[in-house]
């Protein structure tokens, strides 16, 4: 009985993982131009003009300054959000093909200001 207990236990919490792998880690968040694609952190996301889907051309000083939206190694694609191999090995959330990045002058939720920043960056939408 103890092995029962313990296996369905196990199964519960593996399903629980698996779950929590099967969507990527963004929301909807009410900013001054409408709903935005934010973290899970609540703070917004930002495509880059430069990138081509499936590709960021975002590193060194470009993504100190514009964080990208790290992938697990076993995060699993779903719907439009896919999940793109960075240059240096890491994995990175893409909506669309298009590669997800934070603004390091976004403070708080719902905060845009790097909309439209050196005529490159948009702000991710639902």
């Amino acid at each position: 009985m103890k092995s029962v207990k313990f296996l369905s236990v196990v199964a519960a919490g593996a399903l629980a993982a698996a779950a929590a792998f099967a969507a990527a880690p963004v929301k909807e968040v009410e900013s001054a131009k409408g709903k935005v694609l934010a973290g899970e952190n609540g703070m917004t996301l930002y495509t880059f003009k430069k990138d081509a889907k499936g590709v960021s051309n975002c590193y060194d000083d470009c993504a100190k300054n514009w964080p990208p939206l790290m992938a697990s190694s076993d995060a699993k694609a779903d719907g439009a959000y896919s999940i793109i191999d960075r240059k240096d090995g890491t994995k990175q959330w893409a909506k669309d093909g298009m590669p997800l990045y934070y603004w390091v002058k976004d403070k708080k939720m719902g905060d845009i200001t790097g909309d439209g920043v050196g005529g490159n960056w948009d702000l991710a939408k639902p």
